[in-house]
């Protein structure tokens, strides 16, 4: 009869297991809680950078082999939790209980990045992290319609409350103005709505924001990045070559304003037809890969040409929740879980509070 695995032969092979994403082992990150053995078997938590990790199965998958390897273990019970590291650069600015914001952008409009950017929050929402979306849209705000919302609740203690769709709270200027209202507005009227939206209003607490961008390279770009610290920005664009110039402008801006870069997302790559099956690449095919190869930035992935997807952004009914066994909702939850690997990255701290048990 083999005897009892000790902790620290636990810990020690532990230690030879690394996560995927930051490339350092589990036991110096202090991912390892609530470690217990009995009788050969044995039970641990595993923390999580993010709820959304897409290595999740990796991870598990290694930790159980290393254990097994040592003497004496006849079972393991690996439990996940998660614990989204924050960006320190936004506590340190603003007094705001928020963790990490990703700004969504395009050169271009009419790429689909209001539709990217909802059904992104979404996704992740629907992993278990607490999401919010602010659309920073000021001059076409469409995210309440997107989302099914109209209005936002009564004002409090003299702040803005967020209105709440699909579990994710939500703020636009499109809850302050006439539907059919322009806005026209200079660059200081612009700085001073967007600081307010982060600053004059009650957010509850949020791992990711998700920040809606007006297209192009303009103001709001600029007093975003001044405004607040981005943890970082994703570029949508199509596959067409004029699109990626325009794509390829907003990133050089993004790096102009010392952005982190997430990654480039490819909508409309490619549309099948219902009744045939047959795949057309309407826009072309790979080129935003291309681009991501070319610039030394992440590829978070591809997004088909799905009419459900405008139906849903039109009746408020986002087609990640609408048709969640879609594909395009799996290319969603696909890029989403990329989105948060790289955040984790780009925001990792190690952890003081996470003491092994």
């Amino acid at each position: 009869m083999s005897p009892e695995p000790s902790r620290e032969a636990i810990m020690a092979v532990l230690s030879t297991v690394q996560e995927p994403e930051l490339h350092r082992d589990l036991v110096s990150l202090n991912m390892v809680r609530d470690l217990q053995i009995s009788s050969g078997n044995v039970v641990l938590t595993v923390v999580l950078t993010t709820p959304a990790c897409p290595l999740k199965g990796q991870i598990e998958s290694e930790v159980r082999s290393a254990i097994m390897s040592v003497p004496g273990v006849s079972a393991v019970n690996v439990r996940f939790d998660a614990n989204i590291r924050a960006d320190s650069r936004i506590s340190g600015r603003l007094d705001i209980p928020i963790k990490n914001i990703v700004a969504v952008a395009s050169g271009k409009g009419g790429v689909g990045k209001s539709t990217v950017s909802v059904n992104l929050a979404l996704a992740l929402h629907q992993m278990g992290a607490r999401v919010a979306i602010l659309d920073a849209d000021i001059y076409g705000p469409n995210i309440p319609q997107m989302l099914g919302v109209d209005a936002m609740p009564t004002p409090k203690n003299q702040k803005l409350t967020p209105a709440i769709a699909y579990g994710m709270q939500v703020m636009s200027m499109g809850f302050m103005i006439k539907p059919d209202q322009p806005v026209i507005w200079r660059g200081p009227m612009l700085h001073s709505a967007i600081r307010q939206l982060f600053t004059d209003v009650a957010w509850e607490e949020v791992d990711y924001m998700i920040v809606d961008l007006p297209p192009g390279t303009g103001d709001a770009q600029l007093t975003l990045a001044q405004s607040v610290p981005l943890t970082g920005g994703i570029i949508v664009s199509t596959p067409q070559d004029v699109a990626l110039s325009d794509a390829r402008r907003g990133l050089a801006a993004f790096r102009q304003l010392q952005v982190p870069i997430i990654g480039i997302i490819e909508n409309m790559a490619y549309f099948v037809a219902p009744d045939t099956g047959q795949r057309y690449d309407i826009f072309g095919y790979g080129g935003a890969e291309r681009a991501a190869r070319e610039l030394g930035v992440p590829f978070l992935g591809r997004l088909p040409l799905d009419p459900r997807a405008r139906v849903g952004g039109d009746e408020g009914r986002p087609v990640v929740a609408a048709h969640p066994d879609s594909e395009i909702a799996d290319a969603f939850q696909t890029i989403a879980r990329q989105l948060a690997a790289q955040v984790s990255v780009l925001s990792f701290q190690p952890d003081p509070e996470l003491k092994i048990i």
